[in-house]
């Protein structure tokens, strides 16, 4: 899978992404993410080789330079509904490809793997994805309390993060655009 943009090209992982991966795996900011986390260069170079053969995962690459700066993913749920995130290194933040890399990839998923429905969980402090979401013209559907944990309190119990979810219908996408 290729989709190019103005600036950039969402493409399936090479091994020669891992240090674009491990410039923003080895501190992801963002707890959802902590089992993705790299401990090592060499963490890096066994998940790329992971991510280039798994069909759900993306990477998001500057089309000059080929520049790993975030990735992408979806998970088909039958028969036409769509679970996407992202993930972007914070250097790149403020210049908008995470809204061309995501407004491609939903587009991709509409028209070519003709979803009927796509949509994303944002735990309630992340509010640049929150932002993302409504950018992307999906709408709040459901805040869920206390619906997952990805860390633990200090005393060892785990931390429940309140998570909203994000949607939007194929219908809803056309007449957006």
């Amino acid at each position: 899978m290729r989709i190019e943009t103005e600036r950039l090209v969402i493409r399936n992982f090479k091994e020669t992404d891992a240090a674009g991966l491990w410039d923003y795996l080895s501190h992801p900011r963002v707890n959802c993410f902590l089992n993705e986390k790299l401990n090592t260069f060499e963490d890096a170079i066994a998940d790329v080789k992971i991510r280039s053969k798994d069909e759900s995962q993306f990477a998001v690459c500057l089309k000059e330079t080929d520049t790993v700066i975030g990735n992408l993913f979806a998970v088909k749920e039958e028969p036409d509904t769509y679970s996407v995130g992202w993930q972007f290194n914070e250097k790149y933040e403020g210049k908008g490809y995470a809204s061309e890399a995501a407004r491609a990839f939903l587009d991709y998923l509409f028209n070519d793997r003709n979803a009927r429905r796509i949509y994303a969980y944002v735990e309630d402090y992340n509010v640049r994805s929150q932002k993302l979401c409504e950018r992307l013209g999906m709408r709040r559907e459901a805040f869920f309390i206390e619906f997952i944990s990805f860390i633990q309190n200090p005393d060892g119990t785990p931390k429940y993060e309140n998570t909203f979810e994000y949607a939007i219908l194929k219908r809803e996408w056309k007449k957006s655009k």
